[in-house]
């Protein structure tokens, strides 16, 4: 694609994407609509509810707040209107600790650990264009949770670029690093 198409090709914000009405779900990254897959597997609700039950139980009445999809994750370049943002996300779980990020309409910048449960629909988008995504703009520690192979794939950021995956079998607990004392208990999981 040249110049001319780039020049061509919509973009939109924000306020495009709060206008959007119907039942399709949208991301909206670098100004690009991407539709959200269908509705999860009964797997992928599973694993999501069990792992926010998890999360939410360990962060009771601790600054850091859990937040289930569909929820908005607006991504500024920098100072912007919300309405000029071109980038919003809504991540299958996320963990905010910056209680200034939040507002009525989602959280406005990274949150600090998020989490996707890949399915066939999202696998490419969710471990090449959301992960440059979430490294870019700074999420500490970003999950990757494949349900039927029962394998996770973890980053972490360090001096502001991801460190090389570690890559684990769903068994036994798994801590979350930026987060001391909390742990995923994977045998809580109902089998598949």
């Amino acid at each position: 694609m040249g110049p001319e198409q780039l020049a061509a090709t919509p973009r939109y914000t924000y306020a495009d994407y709060r206008q959007w009405a119907g039942d399709e779900r949208f991301e909206l990254i670098e100004g690009v609509p991407h539709a959200m897959a269908p509705a999860p597997g009964r797997r992928h609700q599973e694993v999501l509810l069990e792992v926010a039950r998890q999360l939410g139980n360990a962060l009771h009445g601790q600054p850091c707040r859990v937040y289930i999809a569909p929820f908005d994750v607006r991504l500024p370049q920098g100072d912007e209107a919300d309405d000029l943002v071109e980038t919003v996300v809504q991540p299958d779980l996320c963990v905010v600790c910056d209680p200034a990020k939040l507002d009525t309409a989602g959280c406005r910048g990274a949150p600090d650990w998020v989490l996707e449960v890949l399915s066939p629909a999202s696998a490419g988008r969710d471990q090449i264009v959301k992960r440059a995504l979430y490294e870019r703009h700074g999420v500490r520690e970003y999950w990757l949770l494949h349900p039927l192979d029962r394998v996770l794939t973890i980053y972490r950021l360090e001096q502001g670029r991801y460190t090389m995956p570690e890559v684990l079998e769903l068994q036994g607990q798994t801590a979350l690093r930026l987060l001391p004392g909390v742990c995923i208990d994977w045998g809580l999981l109902a089998a598949g």
